[in-house]
């Protein structure tokens, strides 16, 4: 496969539009309803909450927004404290940070680079309202551990499982553990309408106050059921609703969803096994999959040995045509991580990671000639 220098021809991520996207779209304008909560939204909601067995899915504009209707849910308010892995997008802490909390950051494992579960309970205190996990890339994390320490000091977990739609953990869907889980259908996950999330609730009890958060803080869903005569303002709330568009965007990978996943994990298989002995043969770690664990292909990543490694071997593919990109930055180190009292330093593992790791493209159309070409890229490079 050819590549000019420095003219990018293999992108890091490239949305799905499934091959009957136009009809869907036909559909939604046949239906004369583009705002939320119509049936395209029923369906993917109905969709995630039987295949995955939790007590309700409700579609939102964004992951983000999903954390932050669970931030009022539980009724986070100034001064207590939620503790956050310290390596994950910032929206696992802004959503609570919003809300007067402080984000109490926690280092990471070195094998699955989620939050290491022997570190939390030391980090527990009177002031503790919350558990944040999130599943890097959709690996599940030690939830047996996890959920009995939140047990013990009866705290709620909320999953952030932006990465992990359809993964599972010793046969358990990930998003079933947690009081609430999130999911994100941005752009650049397994299932996308460009911009889009869900809040999955596995108590009950929640469901109503979700549904009025959602609507702004008024009862409408409940109207629209028929359940009230007229709808008005009722609680705290903001416009979380997706709109009718997007839904029927996303319906259409919802239900190709095994096709989907498939096919993603053939290219991290393809990865893995192709790259497995320059890894050895350089000090690099790939990805480490628990055998407890079903994972869903979201991510496929190279840890180098230093970050000067790392960033030769970054502008090096990009300079042969291949986006390839690292990840976050550590939360504890950044200027509001600092302004919680977090400090460079007090999480090594996640520092040591963050500068280290490099993302491949991966994503439903690349072809097999791209998947070469960068197998190949990689292995000639000199370190």
């Amino acid at each position: 496969m050819s590549s000019s220098k420095n003219n990018i021809t293999i992108p890091f991520n490239q949305p799905l539009f499934t091959d009957d996207v136009f009809e869907i779209l036909a559909e939604v304008k046949a239906q004369k309803k583009l705002s939320g909560v119509g049936p395209f939204t029923k369906k993917c909601e109905t969709f995630l909450t039987e295949t995955l067995g939790v007590a309700a899915s409700l579609l939102t504009t964004s992951c983000t927004h999903a954390l932050e209707m669970a931030a009022m849910l539980l009724d986070i308010q100034p001064n207590d404290e939620v503790i956050v892995p310290a390596f994950t997008f910032v929206s696992s802490a802004n959503a609570f940070a919003v809300r007067g909390a402080k984000p109490v950051f926690a280092d990471i494992r070195p094998d699955t680079l989620n939050i290491d579960e022997t570190k939390i309970e030391a980090l527990i205190t009177e002031k503790t309202k919350a558990i944040v996990l999130v599943h890097y890339a959709g690996v599940a994390c030690e939830m047996d551990e996890i959920c009995a320490i939140a047990e013990k000091h009866n705290i709620p977990i909320i999953e952030d499982n932006a990465h992990g739609l359809f993964a599972k953990y010793k046969g358990r869907y990930l998003g079933t553990f947690g009081v609430f889980a999130t999911l994100s259908f941005h752009e650049t996950k397994n299932f996308s309408c460009g911009e889009g999330g869900a809040l999955l609730i596995n108590d009950p009890a929640y469901i109503e106050r979700a549904e009025i958060i959602r609507e702004k803080g008024t009862n409408r869903t409940l109207f629209f059921r028929g359940q009230v005569d007229k709808y008005t303002w009722v609680d705290y709330g903001s416009s979380f609703v997706l709109s009718e568009l997007l839904a029927g965007f996303l319906w259409g990978q919802l239900r190709m969803w095994q096709d989907i996943q498939q096919k993603r994990a053939d290219v991290w298989n393809f990865y893995n096994a192709t790259l497995t002995d320059w890894a050895n043969a350089n000090e690099v770690q790939l990805p480490s999959i628990p055998v407890t664990v079903d994972q869903p292909s979201h991510l496929f990543y190279l840890l180098l040995p230093t970050f000067e490694k790392r960033e030769s071997l970054r502008k090096y593919l990009n300079a042969n045509g291949i986006l390839a990109v690292f990840h976050y930055l550590p939360l504890n180190a950044s200027p509001m991580g600092e302004s919680f009292g977090a400090a460079k330093g007090d999480c090594p593992v996640t520092e040591s990671l963050s500068d280290r790791l490099l993302r491949l493209p991966l994503f439903y159309d690349i072809t097999q000639d791209q998947l070469h070409y960068i197998a190949a890229t990689i292995q000639s490079f000199d370190f």
